[in-house]
């Protein structure tokens, strides 16, 4: 499990600098040395004066306020959210903080350790350029070092040759805003942020009578300058804008402008006509524009699909993580990172849809839309085993509410349902067969209702009831209020603790689908129709692996693991007589979507169907390895469960 937070950690540094500039190797270093801490609102991280301590940090989750202390008042300097670096004295001769930090709501930090970091901030020079050019929260770092700088150019230009980057080549497809939202010298500061907000940006351009730029504000403007210091809403703009601003033509190097931006601590760059402050804004360069001319690194789909409401942006992003699967799968990285980067981007897509559907039909349903609701994923998305586009399984549960408000409840949220539902159908992936979708009404119902459900199904464990758990039990919030399908769970539980007779039928479906051992030639497959001398990877080989391991699970109370390989993980943990063949299945199960993945995406389609003789000769021998954990899994399962003397 310790792989599996590490790799989270690696995921969530991934997407902000300086950790976008370091190669996996160093990233995984630094995500392996990383401490989680926790500081409740009102807590200090540190105080002025106090030592550098051996770490520099990262927030994760909540806010931190850092802070001047001066003739004993306190002057904000800078409120940090998500992603922000600070506290990076430490890396410094541990000279003493400058400033404080506090909480100012509850907060998750990630603490980096210097003796870690160092060697990288002097090996990588886009790290030491991102301290240099004062990136990092709070206060500017600078470095006099001479050596340094030498290096730095060095690496610049070995920069050139690096195809993932391309940052200094010139080569970069380069895109930016022309549609950039302004507003003149004297407007109330309330107007520009709803201007702001109705366009989704996070920027406003001040122009003056002949749209000439005179300054810009950004969110993190509005926080400090506004907020921060309690300052009136009817404040005029000019007053809390950064001014004067950084101009340049469209047409200059991306070079030049990338080092413009990073030498003057921009996160926006105003095109004019001409290039100079004399002439009409033309378009706006972001940091982000900056990250998207990178490639289709994790870090930059994750960013840029976290930046964008547009549903046809959105298709195009999740297009280009194919490509980043593709690489992946051909470069054998490994397969927990892969599904954890793939099933990431498809939770914010999912979450994305869900916010515009809301934002779409609340308007118009007032009292339902306060109504709290989760969207689930279930099946192999629920699994974070989806690398396809392949079919959805997913719901909706919410609250109960009084019997009245029932039928207006299900009307809305079968209109998120829909348009979620769209919104994915325009990312490439396919509908459900079986119809087990979120805008189908017997699939998004209050809590009490798929309580009755889950229960209906373990008290009556009939061949749908059977087909129904193998999906249904899989399922993962993905947006909404988690303890909705927290609650569901602790129900399904306590019915399977009093009913324990279901996991013997469940033992017994685990069965239907016995590996194909006897077949040391050929494999066993389909007889006949379309798929005629194909073998069906998913129902001979993974759906046996993925049925075992949810009935172990069950049959252990693990709650929270609902990955196929990671719950053979837990599962060679729990059960050490078997320990070396719960990994092998593991093993084999990760083996197994690797190569449906590869299928997939040669032949355009779900991968699900394999033509053995177009495997080499190694790849059949390690399809054909991959039986042998089932089998003896499946030996296991029918002794344990007494499924010889089970006749239900």
């Amino acid at each position: 499990m310790a792989n599996v937070i590490v790799n989270r950690v690696k995921e969530f540094l991934k997407r902000f600098p300086p950790f976008t500039f370091l190669n996996d190797a160093s990233l995984g270093l630094v995500a392996k040395g990383v401490e989680v801490k926790y500081f409740a609102q009102e807590e200090y991280l540190f105080k002025q004066g106090d030592p550098a301590q051996d770490f520099f940090f990262v927030l994760k989750e909540g806010s931190v306020q850092l802070t001047e202390s001066k003739e004993g008042q306190d002057r904000v300097v800078e409120v940090c959210d998500e992603g922000d670096v600070f506290g990076v004295l430490a890396l410094l001769g541990k000279r003493p903080y400058i400033l404080n930090a506090r909480a100012i709501e509850d907060s998750l930090i990630y603490a980096v350790p210097v003796a870690i970091f160092e060697k990288i901030l002097n090996e990588n020079s886009r790290v030491s350029l991102y301290f240099a050019a004062g990136f990092a929260s709070g206060q500017v770092v600078v470095r006099t070092d001479l050596s340094q700088s030498q290096k730095a150019r060095r690496d610049f230009t070995e920069l050139s040759k690096d195809n993932g980057l391309m940052i200094f080549s010139g080569q970069s497809d380069l895109n930016f805003s022309i549609d950039v939202l302004t507003c003149p010298k004297g407007t109330p500061i309330s107007k520009a942020v709803e201007k702001m907000a109705e366009k989704g940006v996070g920027s406003i351009v001040i122009v003056d009578h002949n749209h000439f730029p005179l300054g810009i504000i950004t969110d993190k403007d509005i926080r400090n300058k506004l907020v921060a210091q309690q300052k009136s809403y009817e404040t005029p703009v000019e007053d809390l804008m950064s001014a004067p601003v950084l101009t340049k033509r469209k047409d200059a190097g991306f070079a030049e402008l990338y080092l413009t931006m990073i030498k003057n601590r921009l996160h926006h760059l105003i095109f004019t006509e001409d290039g100079s402050l004399e002439s009409k804004v033309t378009g706006i360069l972001s940091d982000h524009d900056i990250l998207l001319s990178q490639g289709n690194s994790p870090a930059v789909l994750i960013n840029a699909l976290m930046n964008t409401w547009e549903v046809s942006e959105m298709s195009k992003i999740r297009n280009r993580a194919e490509m980043l699967l593709k690489y992946y799968l051909e470069n054998e990285v490994a397969m927990d990172f892969v599904a954890n980067i793939i099933s990431e981007i498809n939770d914010i897509i999912i979450q994305r849809a869900v916010q515009l559907a809301v934002k779409k039909h609340s308007p118009n349903h007032l009292e339902a839309s306060k109504v709290k609701f989760c969207f689930l994923s279930m099946g192999s998305e629920g699994r974070e085993e989806q690398l396809l586009r392949t079919d959805l399984d997913n719901s909706i549960v919410f609250e109960d509410v009084p019997e009245e408000k029932i039928e207006d409840t299900k009307a809305y949220l079968l209109l998120i349902a829909q348009e979620v539902i769209e919104t994915l159908f325009a990312c490439g992936f396919q509908a459900c067969p079986a119809d087990m979708m979120a805008n189908n009404p017997k699939w998004c119902q209050p809590l009490s209702v798929w309580k009755s459900y889950f229960s209906d199904w373990i008290l009556s464990p009939n061949q749908q009831a059977l087909l129904n758990a193998t999906i249904f039990f899989d399922y993962r919030p993905v947006f909404g209020h988690k303890k909705l399908a927290d609650e569901l769970t602790a129900h399904i539980y306590q019915e399977v603790a009093d009913r324990t007779i279901f996991l013997n039928f469940l033992a017994k479906n685990a069965l239907l689908n016995p590996p194909p051992l006897g077949f040391f030639r050929n494999f066993l497959v389909e007889k006949s129709g379309e798929q005629k001398d194909k073998f069906d990877i998913k129902l001979r080989a993974m759906m046996p692996l993925a049925d075992i391991a949810r009935l172990l699970v069950l049959s252990h109370r693990v709650v929270g693991i609902n990955n196929t390989f990671k719950r053979f993980e837990k599962l060679s943990e729990l059960e050490p007589n078997y320990t070396e063949l719960l990994i092998e299945a593991g093993k084999a199960y990760e083996i197994l979507m690797r190569m449906r993945a590869i299928e997939g995406l040669k032949s355009g389609n779900s991968g699900r169907y394999i033509h053995p003789e177009d495997l080499g000769k190694l790849q059949r021998q390690m399809l054909k390895n991959t039986f042998a954990p089932i089998d003896e899994l499946q030996k296991i399962i029918r002794i344990r469960f007494q499924l010889d003397f089970f006749t239900g």
